[in-house]
């Protein structure tokens, strides 16, 4: 029998009838091995201990803890103000300082489940007392989480860098930054028309100078983050791991000797999510190491290079494909297992035809973390109809501009690679 058939066909069942992506995944490599007989079962545990048997990887639990205990000095009341002081007070100002606010926490998370449920759902509650459609706050908080995982630290950049050997953990932390912007600003011109379409006015006038420079002040140290992390990686100081724990000792010295907001009574149930989330984290990418396994032990990546390139595709038009390909394979499969399963196929081919590395890595990342607010499996959009309590329905409904300017962005981004290329270069990543 034959197992890619097996394997593909299992998976496609198991997410049929509603098994976690996770678990489907872990499932038809077990039918698979079950089925085809040509492996014994005992390669479902080998593979997936060896895929989350990785030293980079251990940066992932730690850029989880030093969100966690960021959130839990205070740091997101400390971005709000930050934010809220320089765009809150024109038309539309919530929705700007849900963008911004939400730009900044992305630089600390590095996941957009996290942004969405922490930061997210306090803006959701101040946009829907300010006279905002609660519809429209979820739907604008859940486009703008999107940039989590792209600007640094980035979970899933982790998780690319170790399938594809021609690029760096740092060198993709960099690229994400000017994209990261790029769809910030993109989320705020849709907020600028609808706020003008809908009259959604600003809170009050901006402060006095004093009292903005006072809360710049107080979130410098939170800002600064992301800097001390991309800084000290571009000086030498430490590796992108290293560079995770160095993010969890600022936070703790941030959260107790300098907002003085973190107790040690609170650290017991920050190491417990910590824990469950970088578990949930770990699990996704243990059983798609497992699947992707099957996937190159019968040499389907060399048999889809192979197809690929007597197309004779030109650059441009493989992207196009990818582009298209990428959009409809989240829809379905969440951005973790599809750049684990995905990257090793792909990005060999985009080398072959020239494309850099990094440009690539950036349309694969943008793509499959789009499939986050696209249904039916979009993780986003269950976690943001949580924490809102908006029925699915209308959320889908106040997506749709949102979408389009996603659209917008990634088009700019596939046809413009210095958008992603140029600050890596600079940086001394080839």
């Amino acid at each position: 029998m034959n197992a890619s058939l097996v394997l593909i066909l299992s998976v496609c069942v198991f997410l049929a009838i509603g098994v976690p992506v996770a678990f489907a995944l872990g499932l038809a490599t077990a039918a698979t091995l079950i089925l085809a007989e040509s492996f014994p079962l005992m390669v479902l545990l080998k593979e997936t201990f060896t895929g989350i048997d990785s030293f980079p990887l251990m940066a992932v639990p730690f850029f989880i803890l030093a969100a966690e205990l960021m959130s839990g000095g205070s740091l997101t009341e400390v971005l709000l103000r930050f934010a809220g002081q320089f765009v809150g007070h024109r038309r539309g100002g919530l929705g700007y300082t849900n963008v911004v606010s939400l730009t900044f926490f992305s630089g600390i998370s590095g996941s957009a489940l996290a942004d969405a449920a922490g930061p997210g759902s306090m803006l959701i509650k101040m946009m829907d007392k300010a006279g905002y459609d609660r519809s429209y706050a979820a739907a604008l908080t859940a486009s703008t989480a999107i940039v989590g995982p792209i600007i640094p630290p980035s979970i899933i950049m982790i998780i690319y860098a170790l399938q594809d050997d021609n690029v760096s953990v740092g060198s993709l932390f960099v690229a994400g930054l000017i994209p990261g912007l790029l769809i910030a600003v993109a989320m705020c011109v849709v907020n600028f028309h609808v706020s003008k379409k809908r009259n959604y006015k600003g809170d009050g006038g901006m402060p006095p100078w004093r009292e903005v420079l006072l809360t710049t002040w107080k979130a410098i140290p939170a800002i600064l983050l992301p800097v001390v992390i991309l800084g000290g990686m571009r000086a030498g100081w430490f590796t992108p791991t290293e560079a995770s724990v160095v993010a969890v000792f600022y936070a703790l010295v941030c959260g107790k000797f300098v907002y003085r907001t973190l107790e040690w009574k609170a650290l017991p149930d920050i190491l417990s999510r910590s824990a469950l989330l970088s578990a949930s984290v770990l699990i996704i990418i243990g059983l798609s190491a497992s699947f992707a396994w099957i996937l190159t032990i019968e040499n389907v990546p060399q048999q889809l290079a192979e197809w690929l390139a007597a197309m004779n595709l030109s650059p441009w038009m493989f992207l196009i494909i990818v582009n298209i390909f990428l959009l409809l394979f989240g829809i379905f499969i969440e951005p973790l297992p599809g750049v684990m399963v995905l990257a090793p196929i792909l990005a060999p081919v985009a080398v072959k035809l020239g494309i850099d590395p990094i440009h690539f890595a950036m349309i694969v990342i943008y793509n499959l973390t789009l499939g986050m607010i696209t249904p039916p499996v979009g993780g986003l959009l269950f976690v943001t109809c949580n924490v809102s309590r908006v029925p699915m329905s209308q959320l889908v409904r106040e997506l749709v501009p949102f979408l389009w300017a996603h659209g917008a962005v990634l088009v700019v981004l596939t046809f413009v690679p210095a958008l992603s290329t140029w600050l890596p270069h600079l940086w001394g990543f080839k």
